[in-house]
């Protein structure tokens, strides 16, 4: 399989050469405004076509030359194709011209809703509690084929909450790119377990890893590209669709992004709380707040990714309600951490 992975890899990185200069010559860039945007330089956007590009030319190319069992995923692969495929469109148009908070939304939602009816569902999800929850209850049969309105409802919300997670994510240089890049490598291993043996979900997760890291080369700090609108959703979609495909590993990888999904619901309670769009742009999420109270953008980044591995590893030896435990005392210790930093930031200010 590593050979995969280093093939994923190598392509993603050239990929994101040429689009660093196609991005250039058409003065595609993400522009600093010393608010939220405080890099120094103007920085090529467009990131997400080398890694769309490079992920599904490889995948797409076992899809008919299969190996490890990757044409048993042939459906839903090819459902996660369309609904990916909607995302990297409207991206790159956002990443040109801009587009309205209202139209990108309903975009989004309806890629996540085409790659459900494509065929990504779930039929079980574990109980925290011991055994397993049915999902398959209200069933409609359309001619599209039959839908379940609590399963298929759950992996459209959660393709929802993982993509404006790493939106919301891609803040600082590498940040997004790397944790999910970590995210892929613990489905991987998931699936290489004897108890979850998945050779084909492990081959795509590692193809996957691959081309994170690829682009990520020129992602992280400083960062000579960035993900633009089209990656930072990609990726996000992505490691949804590989968590519900390797047996409902749900829970896995929200251990793995349990800091910025937590983070991105605090954040949303605290503008509803005070009647702000829960889709404007301000510095209150967690990196930003590190930062802001004083430490460097590249400590912040590796201490997001030191969570994120430390969590997932425990995702991959902890039973159900061990989980749910982990992901309680995370809570806990992030409302704990945003104090601290938003009141050392606040003196700074004061200062």
């Amino acid at each position: 399989m590593l050979i995969y992975f280093a093939a994923a890899g190598g392509l993603s990185a050239v990929l994101t050469c040429l689009v660093m200069m196609f991005a250039k010559r058409r003065g595609i860039l993400d522009r600093p405004d010393q608010a939220r945007k405080k890099h120094t330089h103007p920085v090529p956007l467009l990131g997400g076509a080398a890694l769309f590009i490079g992920f599904w030319a490889i995948v797409g190319y076992l899809v008919y030359h299969p190996i490890f069992g990757i044409e048993l995923l042939r459906t839903k692969l090819f459902a996660a194709f369309l609904g990916s495929s909607i995302l990297f469109i409207v991206g790159i148009f956002d990443d040109v011209y801009t587009l309205s908070t209202r139209l990108r939304f309903l975009v989004i939602a309806f890629a996540a809703l085409v790659t459900v009816l494509g065929g990504l569902g779930l039929e079980k999800i574990t109980n925290p509690l011991g055994g397993v929850i049915s999902l398959e209850q209200g069933k409609i049969v359309t001619v599209f084929g039959s839908f379940f309105i609590l399963a298929d409802g759950l992996v459209f919300l959660w393709l929802l909450s993982m993509m404006f997670t790493t939106k919301l994510l891609d803040g600082l240089d590498g940040l997004a790119t790397g944790v999910v890049f970590i995210g892929s490598l613990i489905v991987f291993f998931m699936t290489t377990m004897t108890k979850f043996y998945q050779p084909n979900v492990a081959l795509v997760s590692l193809i996957f890893a691959g081309t994170c890291l690829g682009f990520l080369f020129f992602n992280f700090s400083p960062a000579k590209i960035f993900l633009g609108e089209s990656g930072s959703l990609f990726i996000g979609f992505m490691l949804g669709v590989l968590a519900v495909i390797a047996g409902s590993k749900v829970a896995t990888a929200f251990l793995v992004l349990a800091i910025p999904i937590l983070d991105v619901a605090r954040v949303v309670y605290l503008r509803l709380k005070q009647g702000q769009s829960i889709f404007r742009g301000d510095r209150n999420h967690l990196h930003f707040t590190l930062v802001d109270g004083g430490l460097s953008e590249r400590k912040v980044v590796l201490l997001f990714y030191v969570c994120a591995l430390v969590f997932g590893l425990a995702a991959l030896f902890l039973q159900s309600m061990g989980k749910v435990i982990a992901l309680a005392v995370i809570f806990v210790g992030l409302l704990f951490v945003a104090l601290h930093f938003r009141t050392r930031s606040a003196s700074y200010e004061r200062i």
